[in-house]
C-alpha cells in the first residue's frame, strides 16, 4: 500500500481484516480487500473483544498476542506515519471480532435477539419513560442519550417505524411490553393521523401532527425538504410498516382495513396504469402526480416509490394474508425494477438508476441525486430480489441479485477499514467512483449489506456471500453500537468513529426511529438461524378473538424464504401443545375462543428434500 505522492503528514486511521501472522511487536493483517498490512504494537496498545448492546466491556489488553491468531478478524486504530517504503500503521487500540468459529458462535447465540431487546428498551424509555405508554408524548426528534428535543412534531412515519420495531421485538421475544407499545402506537396512528375517504374507500396518512402545548395541528403534506408541500409515496408506504407487522402478530381487523385502504390509494393515485410503476409524489389537493405544484417532483418515479413497497409492508402483508393480489403487486414492482433500473447502456454504470421521468427515462438532473448512486439501495435490491425469488423464482430476479452481489464489494465497500459507503458518483472517473460529498457510513446501509449477503448465503451456500455478511456484521457491531447511551449511531466516519453533528447526532429524526436497526435484528436472526446454520427459531404471536386472518389461518412464516427450506416443528397455545397446523405451509388453525391467545411457534430447517 502507498499513501500517494505529496502526503507527508501523520493521521489516525483504522485498518481491518484477517490476521495472517504475528511477530514480537508486529502482526500482519490481510485487509478485506486483499492487501497485506503490517501493524505495529506498542507498550500502550489496548484491546477489547466485540460486544453486543447491554454487554460489559471485555478487555483483551493483557492477551493481545494470544488473541492475534491466524484467521481472526481484527480492527486496528491508531496513527499512520508516512514512510518512504509506505505507510507505517501503529496500533493504539484493537477490536477483536474473532475467527470464523467465533463469528458462527455469535450468529447462533441469539446475538440479534439480545440486541433487539436493548433497542426496544432504549426507545421505550426515550419516548415513554418507565410509566404508561401514551403516544400523546411521542416526539420525532430524540437526542443521543434519549432526551426529546424542543420540536413538538409527531411524524407518522417515525411512529410507524417505532411500531415496526416493537412488533418485531414481540415476534422474536414474546415481550408483552413491546407488544403494548406496538398496539398503542397503531391505535394512535388510526385515531390521530389517518384520513379516510368514504367515497373512494381509500386511506391517506397525514405527514404528522404539531402538538405544541395547547394545540394539535395536522400537517397534511410533507414538511421534509425534498418533498415539501407534496405527498410523497414513501411516506404513505412507511406509514404501513408498523401497522402491517403488528397485524401479523394480532390479526386486528381495524389495521387490515387501514392497510387495504392505503393500498387502494396507491392503486388509484400513485400507480401508472400505462407504463407501470408508481409515481413518487402527488399534489395534496388534486392527488395528481402531474400537477405543476410538484415542481421537480412532477411526473417522476423513483426507487422509493417503486421498490420500497416490498420491504416496508408488502412482503409482510402477503405473508400474513396469503392473498394472490399482493403477490401480483410484488411481482409488478420487481418486474419494474428488473426492466428499468439496471444500467444497460454501453459503458454504463454497475449501479442502478434511481430517478426517472414518467416514461422511465432516467432523470440525471434531479435535486441532490443527479447521476449519483446510493450504495444501500443497490444492496437493498439484491436483498429483496432474493426474497422475491422464494415466491416467484424468475431467472431475471436471481440474475440481477447475483450481478449486484458480485459487483458491489469492489465499488461500494471500504476494502481497508470495512463497512459500506453512502453516496457515490454512478460513473467512474478513471480511478473509481468518487464520493458525492464524504466517505462516511450510515447505519441503514450496513443493514442492507448484512441482510443481502446473509440471505444470498442462505440461498446459495456461497462462502463468499457469507464472508461479506460476516465482515459487515463485524464492522457494524464494532463501531455503530452506542455502549454509553444506547441504541445505534446514525453515521460513523470512515474509520468508525461516531459522527455526531447536526441531525446525524440524533437517535430519533425524520430518518431514524428503530425501523432499520430492528429489521436488521429480526431478519438477521431469521436468516442466520434458519437458512445459514439450519437451527430452530421460536416466534410469538398474539391473535385477538376477532382476528381477521384470511381463511382463519395464522401464517407464521418469518419472511419470504425458499419453499420447503423451513417448516413448523411445534406449536404451543397458551403454553399447551397444539397440533392443528400445517408444517410445510407454516399455517396454524386457531382455536375458537372469546379470549386472546398466545401462540408460540418453533420453526426448524426442513430436510434437504423439503420434507
Amino acid at each position: 500500500m502507498t499513501l500517494g505522492a505529496g502526503i507527508d503528514f501523520t493521521f489516525s486511521d483504522t485498518v481491518g481484516g484477517y490476521v495472517l501472522h504475528q511477530g514480537a511487536d508486529v502482526f500482519t493483517l490481510r485487509t478485506f480487500g486483499g492487501d497485506d498490512v503490517t501493524v505495529h504494537l506498542t507498550g500502550t496498545t489496548s484491546a477489547q473483544h466485540l460486544r453486543n448492546l447491554g454487554e460489559p466491556y471485555t478487555d483483551r489488553t493483557g492477551r493481545i498476542r494470544e488473541s492475534l491468531r491466524p484467521g481472526v478478524v481484527v480492527f486496528s486504530h491508531g496513527p499512520v506515519y508516512p514512510r518512504p517504503e509506505g505507510p507505517y500503521f501503529q496500533a493504539d487500540r484493537l477490536v477483536f471480532a474473532g475467527d470464523a468459529g467465533d463469528l458462527r458462535d455469535a450468529e447462533t447465540s441469539g446475538w440479534w435477539t439480545r440486541q433487539l431487546r436493548q433497542l426496544a428498551r432504549f426507545y421505550r424509555r426515550a419516548q415513554f419513560g418507565s410509566g404508561p405508554v401514551d403516544f400523546a408524548g411521542y416526539r420525532t426528534e430524540i437526542r443521543a442519550a434519549g432526551e426529546k428535543t424542543e420540536r413538538h412534531v409527531q411524524e407518522t412515519d417515525t411512529i410507524s417505524r417505532l411500531v415496526y420495531g416493537m412488533a418485531s421485538t414481540y415476534l422474536l421475544t414474546g415481550d408483552e411490553d413491546a407488544l403494548e407499545v406496538a398496539e398503542r402506537g397503531s391505535a394512535y396512528l388510526h385515531d390521530h393521523l389517518r384520513s379516510a375517504d368514504p367515497d373512494e374507500d381509500t386511506v391517506y396518512w397525514y405527514h404528522g401532527l404539531d402538538v405544541a402545548p395547547g394545540m394539535e395541528r395536522k400537517l397534511f403534506s410533507s414538511e421534509f425538504g425534498d418533498d415539501y408541500r407534496a405527498i410523497p409515496a414513501y411516506e404513505q408506504i412507511y406509514a404501513l410498516a408498523g401497522l402491517t407487522q403488528t397485524y401479523r402478530v394480532s390479526g386486528d381487523p381495524v389495521l387490515l382495513r387501514d392497510i387495504e385502504g392505503t393500498v387502494r390509494l396507491f392503486d388509484r393515485h400513485f400507480a401508472d396504469p400505462r407504463l407501470g410503476g408508481y409515481f413518487s409524489h402527488v399534489d395534496p389537493v388534486t392527488l395528481s402526480p402531474h400537477h405543476d405544484s410538484l415542481g421537480p417532483n412532477r411526473s417522476r418515479k423513483n426507487w422509493n416509490s417503486v421498490g420500497d413497497h416490498a420491504p416496508a409492508y408488502l412482503f409482510n402483508l402477503y405473508l400474513a394474508t396469503g392473498e394472490d393480489r399482493y403477490l401480483r403487486m410484488l411481482e409488478h414492482t420487481f418486474d419494474m425494477i428488473c426492466a428499468h433500473m439496471p444500467d444497460r447502456e454501453p459503458g454504463g454504470s454497475p449501479f442502478v438508476f434511481e430517478r426517472f421521468h414518467a416514461d422511465w427515462t432516467p432523470d440525471r438532473e434531479w435535486g441532490w441525486q443527479r447521476d449519483r448512486a446510493v450504495v444501500g439501495h443497490n444492496l437493498k435490491i439484491a436483498w429483496n430480489l432474493t426474497r422475491m425469488s422464494a415466491a416467484l423464482p424468475k431467472p431475471e430476479y436471481t440474475a440481477l441479485a447475483d450481478r449486484i452481489a458480485r459487483t458491489m464489494p469492489d465499488i461500494g465497500r471500504d476494502p481497508r477499514r470495512g463497512g459500506w459507503y453512502d453516496v457515490v458518483e454512478r460513473m467512474p472517473d478513471g480511478y473509481g467512483h468518487p464520493f458525492a460529498w464524504h466517505d462516511r457510513k450510515t447505519w441503514w446501509q450496513q443493514e442492507q449489506a448484512i441482510l443481502a449477503y446473509l440471505i444470498l448465503a442462505g440461498r446459495t451456500g456461497d462462502e463468499a456471500h457469507l464472508r461479506h455478511a460476516r465482515e459487515a456484521f463485524a464492522f457494524y457491531n464494532a463501531f455503530f453500537l452506542d455502549h454509553d447511551d444506547g441504541a445505534v449511531f446514525f453515521t460513523v466516519l470512515a474509520q468508525g468513529a461516531p459522527f455526531i453533528l447536526g441531525n446525524e447526532r440524533l437517535k430519533g429524526s425524520h430518518s431514524m426511529s428503530m425501523y432499520h436497526s430492528a429489521e436488521l435484528c429480526y431478519l438477521g436472526e431469521v436468516y442466520t438461524r434458519l437458512l445459514v446454520h439450519r437451527e430452530p427459531l421460536d416466534l410469538w404471536f398474539r391473535p385477538r378473538p376477532d382476528a381477521d386472518f384470511p381463511r382463519g389461518l395464522l401464517r407464521v412464516a418469518p419472511d419470504m424464504l425458499p419453499f420447503g427450506r423451513v417448516a413448523v416443528d411445534r406449536v404451543l397455545i397458551d403454553g399447551a401443545p397444539w397440533t392443528d397446523f400445517d408444517a410445510r405451509a407454516m399455517t396454524v388453525r386457531l382455536p375458537r375462543t372469546d379470549e386472546r391467545v398466545t401462540v408460540q411457534v418453533r420453526l426448524r430447517a426442513a430436510a434437504e428434500n423439503g420434507r
